[in-house]
């Protein structure tokens, strides 16, 4: 993919729509599970910007800015969103099929909690995403298609 995503006589733009139809499913694969730290959100956007950088060959010792880079591609930072969206989709799923999957996402297993600080789950790096204040109101939009499409898709319209 090197050739495509590198030539000159390609537009932009369908550089761009190769990398994200023959790239990014790649990049993204199992993200619906993947707990998002601020150290992994930092580590994708870089991922994200040297494809861009790799596709306008524009060299990592040059004195451009990301934004700068992004303008020429005329685009904007979109993985994390879309890694984002599919979580919340899968997590709806799974939060309306009332099973074993349900019982594992939401943390609510009996037993002991091991030392030391608890890891993050999806759920709340979810309602962190969604402005939902606290992860019930998250889980009780679920239940409700609608509303949760529209929680979803207002949080993929401001771009966080």
């Amino acid at each position: 993919m090197k050739t495509v995503l590198t030539n000159k006589n390609i537009s932009i733009r369908t550089r761009r729509r190769a990398l994200e139809c023959y790239i990014e499913p790649i990049l993204m694969y199992g993200c619906e599970a993947w707990t998002i730290s601020k150290q992994t959100q930092k580590k994708l956007e870089a991922t994200e910007m040297w494809f861009l950088r790799r596709m306008m060959r524009i060299s990592w010792t040059a004195k451009k800015t990301n934004d700068t880079v992004l303008e020429e591609a005329h685009t904007t930072r979109l993985l994390i969103s879309k890694i984002r969206k599919r979580q919340a989709t899968f997590f709806g799923y799974v939060m309306r099929r009332e099973k074993l999957e349900n019982l594992v996402t939401t943390g609510m297993l009996e037993g002991k909690r091991s030392r030391g600080k608890q890891r993050e789950k999806l759920i709340e790096g979810l309602t962190d995403w969604l402005k939902a204040g606290k992860s019930l109101e998250a889980i009780e939009a679920t239940k409700d298609r609608k509303k949760w499409r529209t929680m979803i898709a207002n949080a993929v319209k401001q771009g966080t």
